[in-house]
C-alpha cells in the first residue's frame, strides 16, 4: 500500500471525499461502485468493484466460444482493464488497461466496426499492438459494465456479419449474467 500524504476528515453524515487527483489516477468516476475492506490493523481500504471481474470465468468462456466460432481473437473488458481473452497469448492482453478510445465508446454507449481494413487505428487496450475490428459495450441495468472486442488477424481487417452477430449476442449474454 502506498501513502499519499493526503488527510481528509469524515463529515457529520459519515462521508469522506476522495481527492480528485486520486479519482483521476485510479479512474474512479461519479457513480462507480467501491468495495470496502477492513483489516485487523484498523485500515479501511476502498477497491473499485467490477461485476465483470467477479464473473471472469464466464467472460473467459464467452471469449473462448467467440474465438472458436469466428476464428478471430476476442478480449472482454470491465470498465478499466482486460478481464478475459481468447486467441491471444495470455501475456499479450493480461491486465492491460482500457484505452481512451474504448473508454469513449463505453461512455457514449456506442459501437465500433472497422469501416475498412486500411484505416484501422482503434486500439482498445493500452500498450497492445493489435487493433480491433469491432467493439461493443456491455450494458446491464442501464449501466455500462465493460465491453467486448474482436481483434484483427493477418487475414481479416474488418468485421464480418458473423462477428457483429456474435458481439451483440455476447454483450447481451454477459449483461444478462450481471442482472
Amino acid at each position: 500500500m502506498k501513502a499519499t500524504g493526503i488527510v481528509r476528515r469524515i463529515d457529520d453524515l459519515g462521508r469522506v471525499v476522495i481527492p480528485k487527483e486520486i479519482r483521476r489516477t485510479m479512474r474512479i468516476r461519479e457513480g462507480d461502485p467501491l468495495e470496502i475492506y477492513t483489516n485487523s490493523e484498523g485500515e479501511v481500504i476502498f477497491k473499485k468493484y467490477s461485476a465483470i471481474s467477479e464473473m471472469s470465468e464466464n467472460a473467459a468462456n464467452v471469449a473462448d466460444v467467440m474465438f472458436k466460432t469466428a476464428g478471430c481473437p476476442v478480449i472482454v473488458f470491465d470498465k478499466d482493464h482486460v478481464v478475459a481473452s481468447a486467441g491471444l497469448p495470455k501475456r499479450e492482453a493480461a491486465d492491460r488497461k482500457v484505452s481512451a478510445q474504448l473508454e469513449s465508446i463505453m461512455d457514449n454507449r456506442g459501437q465500433y466496426f472497422c469501416p475498412d481494413g486500411n484505416g484501422n487505428n482503434f486500439y482498445p487496450a493500452e500498450g497492445l499492438d493489435r487493433t480491433a475490428v469491432a467493439a461493443m459495450p456491455i450494458i446491464s441495468g442501464g449501466d455500462v459494465s465493460g465491453a467486448v472486442a474482436f481483434m484483427t488477424t493477418e487475414g481479416q481487417t474488418d468485421a464480418s456479419d458473423l462477428q457483429k452477430s456474435l458481439l451483440t449476442a455476447a454483450t447481451r449474454f454477459l449483461a444478462k449474467q450481471l442482472e
